[in-house]
């Protein structure tokens, strides 16, 4: 841990490595209370694994900054329980497994250009672009004048995802999907 960052240089989204693991700073809030000393309560979320704990950390407590390097990658394949990259720069594979992809199989199409994060030199996780244009494969008709406000219906997905859509989506449609929340944006004109 060569290089270290104090509670005042605490920022959304700034990664920080606490005892050897990297972590990525979801929400934090400085608080300076009348007595005592000031202090940070943050949420971070830990790159390995995806779980999300809350941390307090004293002011002027000091954490690593990890050795994480994100580069651009183009999905290739799936291979069983396997996702295939590879770099674009250098033409180098590297495999993610399903634990590692997260929701993010759900959107994920050959061809699509991501970014991998590597910790230590070990691919941890992915980013995909906010959102995804994705085919409608399996959706049920719309029925006519069948016009109730806000009604929606599941529709698969060419990635095998179910996303609720309104009622005038049908089967070959093409679908914008938010990568971040799962939803449903707009159709797409062919």
């Amino acid at each position: 841990m060569a290089e270290t960052l104090d509670t005042s240089a605490f920022r959304r989204g700034l990664k920080i490595e606490i005892e050897r693991e990297p972590w990525e700073i979801i929400e934090f809030q400085h608080v300076k209370p009348g007595k005592g000393s000031a202090f940070v309560r943050t949420r971070i979320k830990n790159l390995m694994t995806g779980r999300t704990i809350e941390k307090t950390f004293k002011s002027g407590d000091v954490v690593g900054k990890p050795d994480i390097d994100e580069r651009e990658m183009q999905f290739l394949y799936r291979e069983g329980e396997h996702y295939n990259f590879m770099d674009n720069k250098n033409y180098e594979q590297t495999f993610l497994t399903a634990e590692q992809m997260g929701d993010a199989k759900n959107f994920i199409k050959d061809n699509t250009t991501t970014h991998i994060l590597f910790f230590n030199g070990k691919a941890i996780g992915v980013t995909l672009p906010n959102s995804m244009d994705l085919k409608v494969v399996k959706c049920d008709p719309g029925i006519r004048g069948d016009t109730v406000s806000g009604a929606t219906k599941p529709a698969e997905l060419e990635t095998g995802y179910v996303v609720n859509v309104p009622l005038f989506i049908n089967e070959g449609d093409t679908l914008r999907i938010d990568t971040r929340s799962g939803e449903y944006l707009t159709r797409v004109a062919g």
